[in-house]
Parts: structure tokens; sequence; C-alpha cells
């Protein structure tokens, strides 16, 4: 069952900064969205109460107390301009609320637990699945 939810862009950007997200970070959110198979990954952030929903080309971030409006997006990842794999991904935060800039100073910390609890959950489901007995080649 596929869930369908609509959230909203004020049209008003109060403000844009360049961060860097830490390689471990984004390579584990843009993998769970890829093996997720649809066009959207949800993440929910319970210590904020907020979610964050990840797709190809950003991040938007959703305090569920004013629920469908977008407080702040990461936008234009650049993993090309990094020299390794393991090194910071580059992006831009865009601003759409006053308290954008306060909550995120908490917020890369706690997406990377939500993304990390993510991923074990996922792990867990597909370890938890019946192994299938390959047939052997005949000698």
């Amino acid at each position: 069952m596929k869930v369908r939810e609509s959230f909203y862009r004020p049209d008003a950007v109060l403000g844009r900064e360049p961060w860097a997200l830490a390689a471990a970070i984004y390579n584990r959110a843009y993998l769970l969205l890829r093996r997720s198979g649809e066009d959207c990954l949800f993440v929910p952030i319970r210590s904020m109460q907020y979610l964050a929903v990840v797709d190809a080309e950003e991040v938007i971030f959703v305090d569920g107390n004013r629920r469908p409006y977008i407080e702040l997006a990461w936008q234009g990842f650049r993993p090309q301009a990094r020299q390794g794999l393991d090194q910071p991904v580059p992006f831009e935060v865009v601003y759409y609320d006053a308290k954008g800039p306060q909550t995120m100073q908490r917020l890369v910390g706690e997406f990377a637990r939500s993304v990390q609890q993510l991923a074990e959950r996922t792990r867990s489901e597909h370890e938890a699945a019946d192994p299938i007995e390959l047939p052997r080649p005949a000698r």
C-alpha cells in the first residue's frame, strides 16, 4: 500500500547557507532510498517530532505540529564534488521558517540517528526472510 502525502513550500525563502553532510549519513540515506524502490523515503525523527522526506533532489523537513508546511530543505547535493566516498557531501540549507536555523543545529545529529535506526530495522526485516535453496549444479 502506497502512502501519499502532500507538503507545501512557503512562497518566501528566509535564508540559505552552505553545509556539508557526513558521507556516512548521505550514503546511508540514499542507499535506503534506492533500496526502497519508491520515489521518496519517509524518515521519522521521533526525538524532535519531525518528518524528513528524502527524494532524488532534496531532503525536506516538516515539523509534526505544523504539518504539512516545509520548515527547511537540504538541496543541491553535490556528491561529485568530493574526492572520495568517505568525504562530506556539500549542499545548501534553505530556510522557510524563522526557527529553521535553530532547528538545523539539532537536526543533523537526529537525522543521522533516525536514518541509522531505519537502516537497522530494514536490515533485520531482510535478515528475517526465509533463505531459499539454490539448486546445485550437476557434476
